[in-house]
């Protein structure tokens, strides 16, 4: 595994100004609930979304892209106060690099939470990589850190934890 010493891992930490963020399997379980209608039902963490709302707070940046489209999802994450929102994105690159240059942000200064291969590029390029506890082995293996919890259980929090305490805005 690429896990960063803990040394490293609160340098890379303290220089997050935005948090990337996958939808399937990060910010939830993995699992597509479909409705008789053919409509997509998503379940979310509660804990997750209360930390998405204290990185906002804090004055850093979330940003969320995802492969699929998910209208549930894009009202959750407006609900919480995300403003960058990319989905039905399946090369997850072009708009990572929009919003980063939007932000006006480095490399160094985002971090990536994901849990599959369309999350490598991502993970790759980024100051701080981040996973998921059940998330692919090669996710797993291109992480500096990975979560104690699964998907859509508390992982994303857990990440939020991490960047603010070294940040010493927690």
């Amino acid at each position: 595994m690429n896990r960063a010493d803990a040394t490293q891992l609160q340098e890379r930490a303290a220089q997050i100004r935005c948090l990337f963020l996958d939808i399937d399997g990060v910010l939830t379980d993995g699992k597509l609930y479909i409705g008789p209608n053919g409509e997509e039902i998503k379940t979310n963490y509660v804990r997750d979304g209360l930390g998405i709302k204290m990185m906002l707070k804090a004055g850093l940046q979330v940003a969320v892209i995802s492969g699929r489209p998910s209208e549930a999802m894009r009202q959750r994450l407006s609900w919480l106060g995300v403003q960058h929102i990319a989905l039905d994105t399946e090369d997850k690159e072009p708009a990572y690099l929009r919003i980063r240059d939007a932000l006006g942000l480095t490399d160094a200064q985002c971090a990536h939470m994901g849990d599959d291969v369309p999350d490598l590029p991502l993970m790759r390029r980024c100051g701080l990589a981040l996973s998921v506890a059940d998330a692919h082995l090669k996710a797993l293996r291109a992480a500096h850190w990975v979560s104690q919890y699964e998907g859509g259980r508390g992982a994303v929090r857990e990440a939020v934890d991490l960047i603010l305490e070294a940040q010493g805005l927690a």
